[in-house]
Protein backbone atom coordinates (compact mmCIF):
# COMPACT_ATOMS: atom_id res chain seq x y z
CA UNK A 1 0.00 0.00 0.00
CA UNK A 2 1.09 3.69 -0.78
CA UNK A 3 1.60 5.82 1.89
CA UNK A 4 -0.41 9.09 1.18
CA UNK A 5 0.01 11.53 3.53
CA UNK A 6 -2.40 14.69 3.83
CA UNK A 7 -1.23 18.25 5.08
CA UNK A 8 -3.92 20.00 7.29
CA UNK A 9 -4.73 23.28 7.79
CA UNK A 10 -7.50 25.06 10.33
CA UNK A 11 -7.28 27.95 11.57
CA UNK A 12 -7.15 28.22 15.74
CA UNK A 13 -7.45 30.88 18.46
CA UNK A 14 -3.82 31.91 19.92
CA UNK A 15 -3.88 30.71 23.43
CA UNK A 16 -6.21 27.90 22.87
CA UNK A 17 -3.93 26.33 19.90
CA UNK A 18 -0.46 26.93 22.62
CA UNK A 19 -2.83 25.26 25.56
CA UNK A 20 -2.83 22.63 23.21
CA UNK A 21 0.61 21.79 22.83
CA UNK A 22 1.35 21.76 26.59
CA UNK A 23 1.58 25.66 27.27
CA UNK A 24 0.67 27.66 30.07
CA UNK A 25 -1.39 30.81 28.16
CA UNK A 26 -2.54 33.91 31.00
CA UNK A 27 -3.88 36.73 29.46
CA UNK A 28 -2.31 39.95 30.95
CA UNK A 29 -4.44 42.48 28.67
CA UNK A 30 -3.98 44.92 26.01
CA UNK A 31 -3.22 42.08 23.93
CA UNK A 32 0.14 40.70 25.96
CA UNK A 33 0.35 37.03 27.16
CA UNK A 34 2.49 35.26 29.25
CA UNK A 35 3.70 31.76 28.01
CA UNK A 36 4.91 28.95 30.06
CA UNK A 37 6.19 25.73 29.19
CA UNK A 38 7.47 23.30 32.25
CA UNK A 39 10.28 24.73 33.84
CA UNK A 40 11.51 27.58 30.89
CA UNK A 41 11.84 31.16 31.43
CA UNK A 42 8.08 32.73 30.32
CA UNK A 43 7.52 34.10 26.96
CA UNK A 44 6.00 37.29 26.84
CA UNK A 45 3.44 38.14 23.56
CA UNK A 46 2.35 41.30 22.45
CA UNK A 47 0.12 41.18 19.58
CA UNK A 48 -1.14 43.73 17.80
CA UNK A 49 -3.39 43.93 14.11
CA UNK A 50 -0.34 42.44 12.34
CA UNK A 51 2.54 41.55 14.65
CA UNK A 52 3.61 39.25 17.39
CA UNK A 53 6.06 40.26 19.44
CA UNK A 54 8.34 38.16 21.55
CA UNK A 55 10.07 39.02 24.97
CA UNK A 56 12.19 36.40 27.51
CA UNK A 57 13.20 38.59 30.21
CA UNK A 58 16.74 37.27 31.78
CA UNK A 59 16.89 39.89 34.45
CA UNK A 60 18.90 43.37 35.06
CA UNK A 61 22.69 42.96 33.93
CA UNK A 62 23.70 46.46 34.91
CA UNK A 63 25.49 45.50 38.37
CA UNK A 64 28.24 43.06 36.45
CA UNK A 65 27.95 43.74 32.45
CA UNK A 66 30.96 45.40 31.02
CA UNK A 67 32.42 45.90 27.83
CA UNK A 68 33.20 41.61 27.44
CA UNK A 69 29.97 40.75 28.54
CA UNK A 70 28.26 43.04 25.46
CA UNK A 71 30.59 42.30 23.05
CA UNK A 72 29.82 38.36 23.93
CA UNK A 73 26.48 39.03 24.25
CA UNK A 74 27.02 40.26 20.51
CA UNK A 75 28.82 37.81 19.51
CA UNK A 76 26.00 34.91 20.41
CA UNK A 77 23.38 37.26 18.37
CA UNK A 78 24.89 35.45 15.54
CA UNK A 79 24.38 32.07 16.51
CA UNK A 80 20.84 32.03 18.27
CA UNK A 81 18.92 33.67 15.15
CA UNK A 82 16.29 34.00 14.50
CA UNK A 83 15.92 35.74 18.34
CA UNK A 84 18.41 38.20 19.12
CA UNK A 85 19.23 39.49 22.33
CA UNK A 86 18.20 43.36 23.49
CA UNK A 87 18.29 45.71 26.12
CA UNK A 88 14.40 46.05 27.19
CA UNK A 89 14.35 50.12 28.33
CA UNK A 90 10.85 51.05 29.56
CA UNK A 91 12.07 51.10 32.92
CA UNK A 92 14.63 53.43 32.38
CA UNK A 93 15.92 52.66 36.10
CA UNK A 94 15.83 48.77 35.61
CA UNK A 95 17.11 47.99 32.02
CA UNK A 96 16.65 44.72 31.49
CA UNK A 97 18.66 42.32 28.99
CA UNK A 98 15.77 39.96 26.98
CA UNK A 99 15.47 37.83 23.79
CA UNK A 100 12.94 38.92 21.62
CA UNK A 101 12.15 37.82 18.13
CA UNK A 102 8.78 39.06 16.28
CA UNK A 103 6.57 38.22 13.56
CA UNK A 104 4.16 39.03 11.00
CA UNK A 105 0.59 37.59 12.25
CA UNK A 106 -1.63 37.32 9.34
CA UNK A 107 -0.97 33.93 8.29
CA UNK A 108 1.42 32.25 10.91
CA UNK A 109 1.69 28.53 10.59
CA UNK A 110 1.43 26.07 13.47
CA UNK A 111 5.23 25.14 12.71
CA UNK A 112 6.09 28.33 12.65
CA UNK A 113 4.62 28.96 16.37
CA UNK A 114 6.19 26.48 17.62
CA UNK A 115 9.98 27.11 15.94
CA UNK A 116 9.92 30.51 18.19
CA UNK A 117 9.46 28.89 21.67
CA UNK A 118 11.72 26.08 20.34
CA UNK A 119 14.18 29.05 19.38
CA UNK A 120 13.79 31.15 22.07
CA UNK A 121 14.50 27.87 24.61
CA UNK A 122 17.48 27.19 22.75
CA UNK A 123 18.89 30.74 23.06
CA UNK A 124 17.85 31.32 26.84
CA UNK A 125 19.93 28.27 27.26
CA UNK A 126 22.78 29.89 25.63
CA UNK A 127 22.80 33.30 27.51
CA UNK A 128 22.42 30.55 31.13
CA UNK A 129 25.78 29.26 29.71
CA UNK A 130 27.22 33.35 29.55
CA UNK A 131 25.42 34.24 32.08
CA UNK A 132 26.72 31.47 34.47
CA UNK A 133 29.99 32.25 33.50
CA UNK A 134 30.12 36.10 34.06
CA UNK A 135 28.65 35.54 37.90
CA UNK A 136 31.79 33.15 38.52
CA UNK A 137 34.23 36.13 37.36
Amino acid sequence: MVNVKIKLRKEEDFDRFLSLHNFEVGELGNGVYRVAREDELPVYVSINESNLYFEVDLGNVASFADAEFYFKILDLNTEIQPVSFGINNTNTNDPRLVLVESREGGDLNDDELLSVFDALELAVDRAEELLTAKMKD
